[in-house]
């Protein structure tokens, strides 16, 4: 990812009144003995001793370009302005003096293409204490982007988090900073320097910029950070719902998940309703072959025929693969009876001393989107209790709930769920805050 270059000389001198042909220093301004001092002092002896011959070299260049002299010529006329603006510099005692010592360093660092003599004159100018408080984030900002271009990371650091923490407009100074401990490898502090960035622009009422979704995915994913991988694609795809973001965030929470065939079902059902499987059939085959998988034909017969159906449809299923026909063929052939079994199986769950059989019947209302009579069923089985999934109990009345539109319920169960589930049961509960929305 590009990132944009030290280019800061202008807008410094736009944003600091060093406007071409302005007077920056001449004589030591009068003070009357009954007023205070401006802040930042006056400018010292030995600070208007120096700088005269620097301001001039400034004022020079300034009208050169003015007349359209180019730049390499003006650059030919500075042969002395390093070791007058190194003087300037070592002189200046004073707010006043700094705030000066640095715009002339930004002004003739500009014309000679000087990061460093421009990074040191940006550092005076915030030294100097002079500047309006609204500017410093990005004068913070111009000052870690030269020490990023230098590759200079871990001085980058420091400016860039000042820059962040004070809310700084400039997008690229969170990427700078998350990738200058990611290249120092500490990619962790890389992550959460991003997420105060997040943090401050969300407070702030701002849009998140779309790549720092991208680089923290990046980040994390590169070096094994799961739970930064999963919170950050859960992030993104609150704020983008499109098909491809869920179906990004969900393979990232299986992949570092570590979840087994009940959890790769809820997750296919979440593929599902948010429109994960509508994407290019090259992106989802494989997603409709372990949902299959996960639903298994002498299990749960009608939400596999269902998912086999959707596949073969959007050109994503091959009829002539042998699981696909074979699975389709079997699951057929056992739905009239799995569905005549339910009225029995519910009215032993109902007499049953603990829930499991309820939960079991409740699974089975839920894979042929009866989810009125599937959430009376798990609601019964978390009643009664006993050795059944929890957390498993609890996603799929979420899910039974969600799809009677009951979308704060459904939030509220979703919100129950822990263990390895609950990554998933928070992209559930985004799906609800979603499908909530008019």
């Amino acid at each position: 990812m590009k990132f944009m270059t030290a280019r800061a000389a202008l807008a410094v001198a736009l944003s600091t009144g060093l406007a071409a042909g302005s007077v920056l220093l001449g004589a030591a301004p009068a003070i009357a003995k009954e007023k205070e001092a401006p802040k930042g002092g006056t400018y010292s002896k030995e600070f208007i001793a120096v700088a005269g011959p620097v301001q001039k070299l400034v004022q020079d260049a300034q009208a050169a370009k003015a007349k359209g002299t180019p730049d390499a010529q003006i650059k030919a006329t500075l042969g002395g302005a390093a070791e007058a603006v190194a003087k300037a510099e070592a002189a200046a005692k004073t707010g006043q003096d700094k705030l000066a010592a640095g715009q002339f360093a930004v002004q003739l660092g500009g014309f000679l293409e000087d990061n460093a003599m421009r990074s040191r004159g940006i550092k005076n100018m915030i030294d100097s204490g002079l500047l309006e408080p609204d500017k410093i984030p990005t004068f913070n900002f111009y000052l870690g982007n030269f020490a990023y271009s230098a590759k200079d990371f871990q001085g980058a650091i420091e400016p860039l988090t000042k820059a962040i923490q004070g809310n700084v407009t400039e997008d690229a100074a969170a990427e700078m900073l998350a990738d200058s401990y990611t290249q120092l490898g500490k990619p962790a502090e890389g992550i959460a320097a991003l997420k105060t960035a997040y943090d401050a622009r969300k407070a702030a009422g701002g849009n998140v910029p779309d790549n720092w979704y991208t680089r923290a995915k990046i980040i994390a994913y590169k070096a094994k950070l799961g739970p930064q991988a999963i919170e950050w694609s859960t992030l993104e795809v609150a704020a983008q719902p499109t098909a491809l973001n869920w179906l990004g965030a969900g393979q990232l929470a299986r992949e570092f998940g570590g979840f087994g065939k009940e959890e790769s079902l809820d997750l296919g059902r979440l593929f599902l309703r948010s429109g994960a499987l509508d994407n290019e059939k090259q992106y989802v085959a494989r997603e409709f072959i372990e949902y299959v998988q996960a639903a298994d034909p002498r299990r749960l017969p009608g939400e596999t025929v269902k998912i086999i159906e959707l596949g073969l449809s959007k050109g994503a299923l091959d009829a002539s693969d042998v699981f696909v026909s074979d699975s389709l063929a079997q699951a057929k052939g056992r739905i009239a009876a799995d569905k005549a079994s339910l009225v029995g199986l519910e009215k032993d769950a109902r007499a049953s001393a603990d829930g499991k059989l309820a939960v079991a019947t409740a699974d089975a209302y839920l894979s042929y989107d009866n989810p009125a009579k599937a959430e009376e069923l798990y609601q019964l089985a978390l009643t009664k209790g006993g050795t059944f999934d929890m957390d498993r109990a609890e996603t799929r009345l979420g899910i039974a709930q969600l799809d009677q539109d009951k979308f704060d319920a459904a939030k509220a169960s979703f919100a129950k769920v822990g263990g390895v589930r609950a990554p998933l049961a928070r992209l559930w509960s985004v799906l609800a805050d979603q499908k909530a929305k008019p």
